[in-house]
């Protein structure tokens, strides 16, 4: 059974150092933005190569994270950032971005892509989908279940890398735009300012939008079984005594011995942990806040995990090396090699001849053995001694420190990724239509009139009410206007397989979809392709990627402000100009662990926030969507949507009368509700 790796949070250099110290496999961490915690302290480009050196002079890998949302200006920057990690060395960089891996796959086909946790991969199909797209490894989203974990890695030849430790979102990661739209920090560019953790009424509950944080690692020998290759901490906010704690505990976990879960939760928790996604029990358990007494726990054991790593002589986990001593009357040597095939020699002086002890191997191991303060650990040794000669301890010592620092030395050299920015073709570009096109995204079939199926360019309905549809609805009227909309969280494939088969049967030609792995399946039954909003695409190399894999048009992400109109596109582009927007996709949904699914079937579906605003609720196939209280209007800004080919009109718990009201005003102009917002069109996303 393969062991896995140990991936650890570094957000600080003191957080780097305790990760090494203990004996992490790996770290992660994040240079000039462009990171999925730019809050940390972090790191800089200047300080990549030595970080690097550092890492692989102590036996672990560093990855670096570029998973965040790129706006078309900062491309460049990007690409700037990517080049000083490949001449680096690093051993892969983490991205969200379809269309910066579509570049980096250009630009540095040697360097290992990794799919972070926020391009929300679920499922086969997914992951399927990064194989095609050139990825070496992916972390699912961590609302997978073990059976659904099995699943995947049964499937894909990707290496998997689970959160086994660590904060826990509210949402599907990736799938947030509830900071963004709230205060312009968005969760998707490194900038979270974590409203969920604020109050939230339901039910009982006076949080809840605030889960427990994770922890898996009672769980880590199911997970060994199970093929995973990474053990992923989440914590780069964290402090060091936090890193060294969580990866001593997997470490312990993983060699059979007993793990201190008491010890761990006094460190850092929000009332304890969770493992409910993993073991398939969601429910009001998993929710959780920082209390006092939390605090409290953290200041009494912190001295105790700092000690952890502060002595250099302590380290855990040290690089093996193999020594070969020989003494000959003409000299000295040392030879000494790691197990990746490096190696180094040493020469010392003559030995003299011995006038009580000559030299003899255990002196040599004594003094060849004092690796400690340093990275290595003595695995072997091979003596070729000739008697009645002697070697000082001192000269031993100096032969051990010089060849293991030269060693280290050869160890830290940087090995580069080939980086070579190629001249791309001048973006392809859609010529507008002369008329904009209107879409209707409806939740349900009877928020859809006669009146708009008749004029709508398109009619979007979910997979599961299309395939649900009596054969006399009027509906199929207009079949060849109708577009299935795949579900964005799909943990049945089975289910959803067998509903698109159904559809293509009855001459549905058309798909939405919003995740890589409803993108696959959709095209896997020949539907024409429509990317949705929530593939996130805020540059226009995004979308040539998704058109690329197929995509015929594509919906701009929620978060794009109106200079998405001018972002050059090789297929038409569209923006979502109505509707209450999804802030939070989520599975363990809150009003059933409180009031239950029953009373919000009786219209009890809205949680609270602080301010007294009420964010309804909505099912969606295993999942469920929180709303913006208020909806996206631009019906009276229409004309400074020119430069969009086609408007969505997304209709969630309307009635049929106000949705065909603001199909009307959206042909001839509308007067704003009462309360509205203009979403991020107007303000600098940060």
């Amino acid at each position: 059974m393969i062991r896995p790796e140990i991936l650890a949070p570094a957000g600080s250099p003191e957080a780097l150092e305790a990760a090494l110290a203990v004996g992490a496999d790996a770290v992660y961490l994040g240079a000039d933005g462009f990171h999925a915690r730019r809050g940390a302290q972090n790191f800089s480009r200047q300080d990549l190569p030595d970080l690097v050196r550092r890492c692989h002079v102590q036996g672990a890998k560093l990855y670096l994270t570029m998973n965040t949302l790129v706006q078309e200006p900062e491309t460049e920057a990007f690409l700037e950032l990517a080049a000083c990690a490949c001449e680096a060395g690093t051993d892969a960089i983490i991205v969200q971005d379809l269309g910066m891996a579509a570049l980096l796959r250009r630009y540095a086909p040697a360097m290992r892509l990794h799919g972070s946790t926020q391009m929300a991969v679920h499922n086969l199909s997914g992951a399927k989908m990064l194989e095609d797209l050139g990825f070496c490894r992916f972390v699912p989203a961590r609302e997978c279940s073990e059976e659904e974990l099995k699943k995947i890695r049964q499937g894909t030849s990707l290496e998997m890398e689970v959160f086994v430790h660590g904060a826990l979102c509210m949402c599907v990661s990736g799938q947030c735009y509830m900071s963004a739209m709230l205060g312009a920090r968005s969760g998707n560019r490194g900038l979270c300012a974590q409203p969920c953790r604020l109050p939230f009424a339901c039910g009982d509950m006076d949080h809840a939008l605030s889960l427990k944080d994770m922890s898996l690692i009672p769980q880590i020998v199911r997970l060994q079984e199970a093929g995973i290759d990474s053990l992923k901490i989440e914590g780069r906010m964290k402090r060091p005594e936090y890193v060294a704690a969580a990866v001593t505990a997997c470490r312990d976990a993983l060699e059979g011995r007993p793990v201190d879960m008491e010890a761990l939760k006094s460190v850092f928790s929000r009332s304890g942990f969770t493992d409910g996604y993993f073991t398939g029990r969601r429910g009001s358990a998993m929710f959780g806040i920082r209390e006092k007494e939390d605090v409290q726990a953290a200041g009494k054991v912190l001295g105790q995990f700092a000690s952890l790593y502060e002595d250099p002589r302590r380290r855990a986990h040290p690089v093996p090396v193999w020594m070969q001593f020989e003494m000959k009357p003409e000299g000295c040597s040392l030879t000494v090699k790691d197990g990746e095939g490096r190696q180094i020699s040493v020469s010392g002086e003559a030995p003299q001849i011995a006038q009580n002890k000559p030299t003899g191997e255990e002196r040599v191991r004594a003094a060849l053995g004092k690796t400690g303060g340093s990275p290595y650990r003595l695995e072997g040794l091979d003596c070729i001694l000739e008697p009645g000669l002697m070697v000082p301890a001192a000269q031993l010592n100096g032969m051990r420190r010089q060849a293991l620092e030269a060693l280290g030395q050869l160890r830290g050299e940087p090995c580069p990724v080939p980086f070579q920015k190629v001249e791309l073709p001048a973006p392809k570009t859609h010529p507008l239509p002369e008329t904009q096109a209107l879409r209707v995204d409806a939740a349900y079939p009877y928020q859809v009139t006669r009146a708009m199926a008749r004029k709508a360019r398109m009619l979007i309905l979910p997979v599961q009410a299309l395939a649900a549809l009596d054969s006399d609805h009027f509906l199929w009227e207009y079949k060849d206007k109708l577009c299935a909309s795949f579900p964005r969280m799909i943990w049945e494939e089975n289910e959803v397989t067998s509903l698109a088969g159904k559809l293509r049967e009855q001459g549905i030609l058309h798909a939405q979809a919003g995740n890589l792995g409803a993108l696959r399946l959709a095209r896997a039954h020949g539907f024409i392709l429509h990317g949705d909003a929530f593939l996130n695409v805020l540059n226009h190399h995004s979308l040539q990627a998704l058109a690329d894999m197929g995509a015929c048009d594509i919906t701009v992400s929620f978060e794009a402000g109106l200079w998405a109109r001018d972002l050059p596109s090789p297929v038409p582009k569209g923006l979502t100009a109505y509707g209450h927007i999804p802030l939070m996709t989520v599975r363990n949904c809150p009003i059933r662990c409180s009031i239950g699914c029953r009373r919000c079937r009786q219209g009890e579906n809205r949680i609270t926030d602080r301010k007294g605003s009420q964010l309804s609720l909505r099912c969606a196939r295993g999942s469920c969507e929180i709303e913006n209280p208020v909806p996206f209007y631009m019906a009276d800004r229409l004309a400074e949507l020119k430069g969009f080919d086609f408007l969505t009109l997304r209709f969630t718990g309307e009635p049929a009368e106000a949705c065909e009201k603001i199909w009307n005003e959206y042909q001839q102009g509308g007067k704003p509700p009462a309360a509205f917002t203009r979403g991020l069109l107007y303000r600098q996303l940060l």
